[in-house]
């Protein structure tokens, strides 16, 4: 009989075994035996275990329970298939011999071993296609065809958010990136141009020094600056200075300038004192109307345009 002790014995059990203290209160399996044997243990303190260990590998217990799974059912609710290794194809073809029989696969080839693999799954689907067909399933997938994805729209959602967060940080990145070179090609010319002045600046004054002291006598450090400034504020007129282009040679050369005008219509110191010819009634708007004719009205009257023609060809 194997005795198995769950719980410990009270004080008055204690004192009479001979404890005196907590540390002391863990008995040995020979002394709880003599307890035992002396009646101080109070049943329920321990279980008699009388019945054999069951074995683990119950070969019997699983056969058995095979025998309840196992149901006569159709081929099409199972879907098994057991089938050796597809011919090898290429091997023969090449009239090589195959180097893997049925079974005979070397473990330690991972090469070997994934083809045997790869060959068996080819001669199952080649024996279970026709097979689907002949039961009317469906072998492939319709054109309509949605799949139900395994996570949860709220889960993508998360995934999305935090993907343009990642975006977005980057896309800052690269635009204070951007922010900062340019800033430094900036800080670079403002450099160089205050440095292309501080030169100008000291040749002119040490020009203007020579100058004073009679080593030069030649000014022409103004001119230059006085070039520089007409260039930059009108480049057209610089451009005009040398010359003109092409087109207007072209022009010039076909059409000519013209010529100098006669001046007949400028007005003169004697013709602007001349006002003899200033007629009030005519200039404020009160002269004869209609068919009515005053004195030398006909002397002014321009002729038709059939007698000028007429006066053309006269001529």
């Amino acid at each position: 009989m194997i005795i198995e002790s769950r719980t410990m014995a009270s004080s008055d059990e204690e004192e009479q075994l001979g404890t005196e203290s907590e540390d002391e209160s863990e008995l040995s399996d020979g002394q709880l035996q003599e307890a035992f044997a002396k009646g101080l243990l109070k049943p329920g303190m321990n279980v008699l275990l009388n019945k054999p260990k069951k074995l683990v590998n119950s070969v019997e217990g699983l056969k058995r329970c095979l025998a309840d799974f196992r149901k006569d059912l159709p081929w099409v609710e199972r879907l098994d298939m057991t089938n050796p290794p597809a011919e090898d194809v290429l091997s023969k073809v090449e009239g090589k011999e195959a180097d893997v029989a049925n079974g005979d696969v070397t473990v330690d080839d991972d090469f070997q071993r994934e083809m045997f693999f790869y060959r068996q799954a080819q001669a199952t689907v080649l024996a279970a296609l026709p097979l689907l067909n002949k039961h009317s399933i469906a072998t492939k997938r319709p054109d309509d065809y949605f799949a139900e994805m395994a996570k949860t729209d709220q889960h993508m959602q998360k995934i999305r958010k935090k993907l343009l967060a990642k975006q977005t940080i980057m896309e800052r990145s690269e635009k204070a990136k951007k922010l900062r070179e340019q800033r430094k090609y900036g800080k670079k010319v403002q450099i160089e141009v205050m440095q292309k002045r501080q030169k100008e600046k000291t040749a002119m004054m040490n020009a203007v020094k020579k100058y004073q002291k009679g080593m030069s006598d030649k000014l022409d450090f103004l001119e230059g600056e006085k070039k520089g400034k007409a260039s930059s504020q009108d480049p057209k007129k610089a451009v005009n200075k040398k010359g003109a282009n092409a087109k207007r040679k072209y022009k010039d050369q076909r059409f000519g300038f013209g010529g100098k005008k006669s001046g007949k219509k400028w007005n003169t110191k004697e013709s602007h004192n001349d006002v003899s010819g200033f007629r009030a009634k005519i200039a404020h708007g009160r002269g004869a109307k209609g068919g009515k004719k005053g004195k030398g009205g006909n002397q002014n009257k321009r002729p038709g345009k059939s007698v000028r023609r007429k006066m053309k060809t006269r001529s």
